[in-house]
């Protein structure tokens, strides 16, 4: 029904323009007051999963939303699944101050420190005679594997997949995938240690992405 609909409304673009505008405020580019009532009943939530109350839910009905079990958002975060969505996984924690934007994808066991961004668009800028703001967007999802740390006021970019069991050193910006079993960090980020399973221990091995 849902496939069925959304082609329905690719169709007729002043349909979607105009319902678009009915549940999205044009400038403030957020949810209305009226909606934001029902998103309780259009988000996904698991077993004890919290989402304090002074984060910013700008989640929309037409993409998911889903956190799982035991799950945490901290305080003064951004949650925003109007281009994408966003899926946390069990037992993870978005710390204080981050920035969500989707299409994002969290899995299970992750802890995000304070201040990090996620963002999974980018705004086109591409043609100079038009001002960057209506040269649209363009979206890739960030994919953030298993039991992974991701330290504090990183910038994660569209695209990206960081593996399992990886850690990204604070302050760090993240163009490219990091490996699993690894430590990234930096500005762009490389590759600063990974793990030999031969040798049981963490080698240093500076290197790009």
């Amino acid at each position: 029904m849902k496939d069925k609909i959304y082609n329905w409304l690719i169709n007729r673009p002043q349909t979607k323009k105009r319902l678009h505008s009915l549940m999205i405020h044009p400038y403030r580019s957020r949810p209305r007051w009226w909606l934001r009532l029902f998103t309780p009943f259009y988000i996904s939530r698991g077993t004890g999963a919290v989402i304090y109350s002074s984060v910013r839910k700008d989640i929309a009905p037409f993409n998911k939303f889903s956190i799982g079990d035991h799950s945490v958002v901290e305080d003064f975060s951004v949650l925003n699944n109007l281009v994408g969505a966003i899926r946390i996984g069990k037992d993870s924690r978005v710390g204080i101050s981050n920035v969500v934007i989707g299409p994002v994808s969290i899995g299970n066991n992750v802890n995000i420190a304070q201040g990090v961004v996620l963002s999974g668009i980018d705004h086109n800028y591409q043609d100079p005679e038009k001002r960057i703001d209506i040269q649209g967007i363009s979206v890739e999802e960030i994919v953030i594997e298993d039991d992974v740390w991701i330290g504090a006021n990183s910038v994660i970019t569209k695209g990206v997949k960081i593996g399992r069991h990886s850690v990204v050193a604070a302050c760090s910006l993240v163009n490219k995938d990091v490996p699993e079993f690894s430590v990234a960090g930096g500005n762009p980020a490389v590759l600063l240690k990974k793990y030999d399973p031969e040798k049981r221990e963490w080698v240093r091995e500076k290197k790009d992405l």
